[in-house]
């Protein structure tokens, strides 16, 4: 049987991260299957990409709303006693980064994370997407401060914090959602209205419309596409040619793909998937998505994470049985590292993707 993996108070001295609230649960290895969890095998070349014995394993239990998985592979403190790397995910209404590492469990990161003032009534204040830039800095999505901000020093997470934007045309974003950089350097991200205490109808909403924006690499923000009710997880194909975003609507649960010009504009979007009639039957939203370095696409949704071959075509679904936000490759980028609500789980792939 699998047992709870117990952290001691000496393993925080070592790491310098608190420990998680006692309500949260890390696993050790080997890892117990999370029982709501199978694979809905709808095609034979998925076999390619998930083993036919593959295992979807719970590694920690316990959040809130898990979202916004990266894996830190390299430099910032990256290797440790039990391996190298370790996975950073947002907990959004506890406005709390978690750290996983191998061996070590659930630690506290960064808290607050994504918003640092004295409002009550937020229910989603924490982060939201997180990603490395080219220099391996920490970059996040924070809802309740409504900015792109950057970590500016990876030893002291709770200090100093770099601004990269907050405002289009001089107005404030909603609460940017979830981000993805352009191999240009632009870095390109989704602004629904998720933080906001009263959603679409808060107050103090400034921009009437939720976007798609690129943040280029001189510091100016670009709209590049409004007509999505809930724009929220992004991801490139391998070239950056393609531009694949979720739309966490109900009423129009679908996954665009648009073309990405030279000028990195958006030409005409097209539907990929369409999920709506799913989502009346499973739990969850078109959410964050990646995708593998021959163009499959993960892609978390009704149910849970669906696997799309890069000319579109649905080949299965990981199952988790909740509601799922989002995945990263993690370790040799052979493992999608998944936040399904509660659960942070994993499943070892016979694909790779790109790990920062």
């Amino acid at each position: 049987m699998p047992t709870l993996l117990i952290v001691l108070t000496g393993i925080f001295a070592v790491n310098k991260e608190p420990a998680a609230p006692p309500t949260i649960k890390s696993f050790a290895a080997p890892y117990p299957s999370l029982t709501s969890g199978s694979i809905e095998r709808l095609d034979p070349a998925l076999d390619r990409i998930i083993a036919p014995d593959a295992k979807l394993e719970k590694v920690a239990e316990g959040f809130d709303w898990s979202e916004g998985p990266v894996w830190v592979s390299k430099g910032r403190g990256a290797t440790t006693a039990a391996g190298t790397g370790f996975l950073l995910f947002s907990d959004i209404p506890p406005n709390t980064i978690y750290k996983w590492t191998e061996g070590i469990g659930v630690t506290v990161f960064m808290r607050p994370c994504g918003y640092h003032g004295d409002r009550t009534d937020m229910k989603e204040p924490g982060t939201n997407g997180l990603t490395l830039d080219k220099a391996g800095n920490l970059v996040m999505c924070q809802h309740g401060d409504r900015r792109l901000a950057k970590l500016a020093s990876w030893s002291t997470p709770q200090g100093k914090q770099v601004v990269l934007a907050d405002k289009y045309d001089g107005q404030r974003f909603n609460s940017p959602n979830d981000l993805a950089y352009h191999p240009s350097g632009d870095l390109f991200f989704t602004d629904p209205q998720y933080g906001l205490a009263k959603n679409v109808d808060d107050p103090g909403k400034e921009l009437p419309f939720q976007g798609i924006f690129r943040l280029d690499t001189k510091g100016k923000v670009h709209l590049l596409y409004k007509d999505l009710e809930r724009p929220n997880g992004l991801a490139f194909s391998p070239d950056g040619k393609t531009l694949y975003v979720a739309n966490s609507h109900p009423p129009r649960a679908i996954w665009m793909a648009f073309d990405v010009k030279a000028d990195k504009t958006l030409g005409e979007g097209r539907v990929l998937f369409d999920a709506t009639e799913l989502v009346k039957t499973r739990k969850g939203l078109p959410d964050g998505l990646k995708v593998d370095k021959t163009g499959n696409i993960f892609a978390t949704g009704p149910g849970g994470v669906f696997v799309f071959s890069k000319q579109g075509k649905h080949l299965g679904t990981i199952l988790t049985g909740e509601a799922t936000a989002n995945c990263a490759f993690g370790g040799d980028g052979g493992t999608l590292y998944i936040t399904a609500d509660m659960y942070l789980a994993r499943i070892r792939l016979q694909t790779k993707g790109r790990v920062p």
